[in-house]
């Protein structure tokens, strides 16, 4: 069941495009233990698994790749962003840390959370300041809409050919794809699956 569910929302980070994915997941007895062995085969592979909380029944479940998350807590923009909220942006460790007290103590989730999933600090800031946005898909859209449109296909695209592949009986571990540059905006350079399955 976790395996489907991480496909079902975190094929753009099994696949090396997106830095981060976080989805809720009912809280039964051996929730975490699944947690602990999706991490512990994910791990290879420069992906985490782990809980940022729990809501009432649910737990949420973040997925990320480290390395990624560095580089982008240091973006231009994305320190200012997370500085004004008290995060020690040069520490992805910390950041964490003060998500999950920020995610426990306020309702609804901390805008600032789009910078943990690899959202560009431009569509964050707009989100946080009410803009009007340029483009709605997966996330609000104020900077760059073409990049985003393409990046929206690209993630569905991945999410589709990944189920299958799961269906098909590839385990989760083996879908996922070891650490490497980070995705600029096209598709060179990534796994060639069928995407057209």
């Amino acid at each position: 069941m976790l395996d489907k569910m991480l496909v079902d929302h975190c094929a753009p980070t099994l696949a090396g495009m997106k830095t981060g994915s976080l989805f809720a997941k009912e809280l039964d007895g051996g929730l975490f233990c699944e947690l602990f062995r999706a991490d512990r085969k994910l791990a290879p592979m420069g992906l985490r698994v782990t809980a940022l909380g729990v809501r009432g029944t649910r737990a949420l479940v973040y997925a990320y790749r480290p390395a990624y998350l560095r580089e982008d807590l240091r973006r231009e923009g994305a320190a200012e962003i997370l500085c004004a909220r008290g995060y020690i942006a040069w520490d992805p460790d910390q950041c964490l840390w003060h998500l999950r007290e920020r995610l426990a103590a306020s309702r609804p989730f901390p805008h600032e959370i789009g910078l943990f999933l690899g959202y560009p600090p431009e569509d964050v800031r707009g989100f946080i300041e009410k803009k009007r946005c340029k483009y709605t898909g997966l996330w609000k859209v104020y900077g760059d809409e073409e990049r985003a449109v393409e990046l929206f296909t690209l993630y569905r695209r991945y999410t589709r050919s990944f189920r299958v592949l799961l269906a098909k009986g590839i385990p989760v571990e083996r879908l996922a794809v070891p650490d490497r540059e980070k995705f600029r905006g096209r598709a060179d350079g990534f796994p060639r699956i069928s995407c057209d399955l």
